[in-house]
Parts: structure tokens; sequence; C-alpha cells
């Protein structure tokens, strides 16, 4: 150690490189005139160290105060360096071990590495070998620090996110039963004043009367679209194999029904299985069919075509109407809240529907866009990744 001790030259730049402020250090080797003079010449060149010649004092030293570097001997005769290290992570997980070993007992230090000792140094002690060997250790030891404040910031933030998902999932039921009362006393009173004076009204107050009807039964729409948007974007995932093909069958037997009478031709491809939320997809499935039928009413031959596209990731799956169409340069307005390319009276709808299918395929892990051409048609596609990234499946494994 003597030869080392000319190296003071250097001590400023070991300072800046290993510490900035004075990192503390707890020593621990039974050779007490050892242990001291380490102290000592560490001190000299800008740490706090604190030795101990028993491994026991140091850990109960340790309980009581911080310390961000162990350096510790790995042979001593009450207790080794690794049982030393084991007992001082468990005290503080984020601390940093460094073993000291002689030259014949390499292969022990080794084995200390594998407990956890993040390095070692030889004895006889070099400063030139000791003090980059600490400056990484604390190096390790201030991104232990900063990655354990990052994950409680991140911890924090989940919480808050949630506690404001749920404040907002109570403000959004509590503001449409506010507004469904006096909802529901417009619309009665206006059919009370028009089943009990309608013989009354002048053709324009009955016009009048229509409007607040109409625009009563909007309001009401809107109501139960923006409640099924919150739902469907908060409702957690039941992930499981999914027949598509029984989806689509199943959602287009439904659709016909409230269609009875008008003729469209439908034509479905092969509909792959996937991995997903059966309810969600099905209500994905019955926005964009609806879609598609309703804006093919004005075509005289209506068809409705319903596949997808493998690839080895995911699953891409389309539906493809030779409807209305819209012109592209407004395609990313579609998935909005409250977004329509047409107006109410050429076809009925809040602009809920699409927001509701980007915001379950985005959970599902997939993408959804769209294609089209002003007149002539529309396609929908959205996608279902073949697996989970390992985020997603953690984040759904936590759930």
């Amino acid at each position: 150690m003597q030869n080392a001790m000319s190296t003071a030259g250097k001590n400023e730049e070991w300072n800046s490189a290993v510490a900035g402020t004075r990192a503390r250090l707890l020593i621990v080797d039974d050779e007490t005139p050892q242990m001291k003079a380490l102290c000592n010449t560490l001190h000299d060149h800008g740490f706090e160290p604190t030795g101990f010649s028993e491994a026991r004092a140091a850990l109960a030293e340790l309980r009581k105060n911080r310390f961000d570097l162990l350096l510790t001997d790995l042979m001593m005769p009450d207790m080794d360096g690794i049982a030393v290290l084991r007992a001082a992570q468990e005290i503080d997980p984020q601390i940093v071990g460094v073993v000291m070993t002689g030259h014949g007992t390499i292969d022990t230090a080794v084995e200390a590495m594998k407990a956890g000792a993040l390095d070692y140094i030889l004895k006889p002690f070099k400063l030139s070998a000791i003090l980059p060997v600490l400056s990484r250790a604390l190096a390790v030891r201030r991104l232990r620090n900063e990655n354990e404040e990052l994950q409680r910031r991140v911890r924090a933030r989940t919480e808050q996110l949630e506690a404001a998902n749920k404040e907002l999932e109570a403000f959004s039921y509590s503001v449409s039963h506010d507004l469904r009362a006096p909802l529901r006393s417009i619309r009665a009173f206006t059919e009370i004043l028009v089943q009990e004076h309608g013989g009354q009204l002048t053709p324009e107050a009955r016009e009048i009367t229509d409007r607040i009807t109409v625009n009563a039964a909007r309001m009401g729409k809107l109501i139960e679209d923006l409640l099924a948007f919150s739902r469907f974007t908060r409702q957690s995932l039941n992930r499981q194999p999914v027949d598509m093909e029984a989806v689509v069958s199943d959602v287009l037997d439904e659709i016909k029904k409230t269609h009875e009478g008008r003729e469209v031709a439908v034509s479905i491809g092969a509909l792959p299985a996937c991995q997903g939320d059966p309810a969600l997809l099905r209500q994905v499935w019955m926005n964009l069919l609806s879609n598609a039928f309703k804006f093919t009413r004005h075509k005289e031959e209506p068809r409705v075509e319903v596949g997808s596209t493998e690839g080895p990731e995911e699953v891409v799956y389309f539906v493809r109407d030779n409807g209305a169409g819209f012109d592209m340069q407004y395609a990313q307005r579609l998935f909005g809240v409250f977004q329509r390319l047409h107006s109410a009276d050429e076809f009925e709808g809040t602009g809920i529907g699409l927001s509701i299918v980007q915001r379950i395929i985005k959970r599902h892990g997939g993408r959804v866009w769209a294609e089209a051409e002003e007149g002539r048609g529309a396609t929908f596609f959205f996608s279902i990744p073949r697996a989970l990234a390992p985020d997603q499946a953690k984040q759904e494994a936590s759930k």
C-alpha cells in the first residue's frame, strides 16, 4: 500500500469520478491495522469511510445508518465476506458490495461475485486499483438509486391515473344520470303537449315540438354512446380463444334483423381465430358492420365484404363496403370522439362507434386504419397480434 500512496496527484481526478459528494463506505476487515490504514487513505481521497474489524458490529451499524458501498474482507474468522454481503443486502437491497481477497483465494472471490458482489480487490492493496473499482461500484449504486426512484414515481403515477380513471368513471355515470332526468322531462312534457293540445298547435308550433322530440332522442343517444365509450375503454380484458367466424355470423344475424326489407350482398372470407376478449371483439364487429350497412343505404346494389389477411406477427381483419365512402384527407378525424364525416340528416349516429373500435383494438395490442374513396365505399382494417408484447403480457398478468 505504501507505493500506492504516492498517487496523490490523481486525488482530484478520482474524487470527481467516484463521488462528487463524499460517498459513505462501510469497511470490514478483521486485520485492524490494515482496516484503519485503508480508512485513513480513502478519507484523504474524498470518501467517508467507517471501519470495523468485526462483521456483526458492521452489520449493526448498517441497520442504523445509510452507506453507499460495503467493502469487506473475504476471509474472516467469525463471518466470511459472502455471508457479510448477503446479510448487508437483506438490510439494504440497494447497497453495492466489493470484496477484498488475496491472490490465493481468487476462486472464492468469483463465488462472492456470484452471490452478489460487484467486484473484488486483491491484497496487498494498490490505490490505483482500488479507486477505479470504487468508481464503478458507486456508479452502479447511483443507477440503482435512480432506478428505485423512477419505479417509485411510476407507481405513484399509476396510482394517480387509476384514481383519476375511477373518478372519471364515477363522473360519467353521475353526469349521465343528471342529464337523463331533465331529458326525460323534456320528452315527456313534449309528448303530453302534442297529445293533449296538438289540435290547438299551429303548423309552426308542431314543427317546433317535432324538432324538440328529435333532438331529445339524439341527446339520449349521445349519453348512451358516451357511457358505452367509457365502459368499453375501461372494461378489463378477458383474453381467451375467439372464434371470429362465429362472432361475425352472430353479429350479422342481429344487424339483418334491424334492416329487414333491405337486400345487402354479404360475402365472408376466411376469418382465423385469435386470442382476445370475445365481448369486446364482438362490439368491434358490431360497430364496423353496422356502419357498412348504414353507409350503403343509398346504393342500388349494396355490398359488404368481410375477410382477413395473415402475417407472421398479426392477423388483419377487414370490413369493406361500396357505400358513401369519404375523402381520405379527413381520415385522421375518423377515430376521434364525436367526429363525423357525414351530416346527421344524411346518416344517423353520434361519432362514438369508431372511437370505441380504436380503443378496444389498442387494448388488444393491435392497429386500426381505413381506406376509402368518396362515393365509392370504404374499407376498415384492424389487426390482432398473434402474441402479446412482453410489457403488455406483464400488465395483463398484474390485473
